[in-house]
């Protein structure tokens, strides 16, 4: 003999109704193309009161520094505070012990035939935020050596990107990851073809 156990509908309907706020919320951990194609839309960050900079957090105090030249340093840093933002990188530099990226937030989008992703440059000033000694760097192609992300040293990433024209580096785009002070503790390169 043969048990069947049905659950009562309201189980399944709860169990839709969960499944459904998740895929609101964007619960996800695959960063991949195909995450972006599942959701079908990606946030964009809305720009701050001071219209200086992009910023998906609060308004906040930003640690205080020198920015590159050609560079504006607006703090937008400690507003990406525990975050993670999609942005593309104009410089990176080292200074006592420290590196430092200067960022602007920009956009990215599936690649229509390939597994890859078409960046969407950003709009304004970039803003330098400075990288924890111990962040992660995962590149990939082209400033990378392979399609799929490899880990690689801060000071190798900062060789990598001044090595490569500025016209380049706009085609560029990056995940980076903040720690609740605003530093980065994680780079990742999107594989463009």
């Amino acid at each position: 003999m043969r048990v069947v156990h049905r659950r009562p509908a309201t189980v399944r309907c709860l169990t839709a109704l969960t499944l459904g706020m998740l895929a609101l919320t964007g619960c996800s951990t695959d960063d991949g193309p195909a995450a972006a194609t599942a959701s079908g839309t990606s946030a964009a960050p809305a720009p701050s009161p001071d219209r200086t900079a992009p910023s998906t957090t609060p308004t906040g105090t930003a640690p205080s520094g020198t920015a590159p030249s050609g560079t504006k340093s607006s703090g937008t840093g400690a507003r990406w505070a525990g975050t993670k933002q999609f942005v593309q990188i104009d410089d990176a530099r080292t200074a006592d012990g420290r590196t430092y990226l200067s960022v602007r937030p920009a956009q990215k989008k599936p690649h229509p035939q390939f597994e890859a992703w078409v960046i969407v440059p950003g709009e304004g000033p970039y803003t330098e935020v400075s990288m924890t000694g111990d962040a992660q760097v995962l590149l990939s192609v082209p400033l990378g050596d392979a399609k799929h992300p490899s880990s690689y040293a801060q000071a190798d990433f900062v060789g990598r990107l001044t090595a490569r024209p500025s016209s380049d580096r706009a085609l560029l785009g990056y995940d980076l990851s903040f720690d609740g002070e605003g530093r980065v503790t994680r780079v990742q390169s999107l594989y463009t073809p």
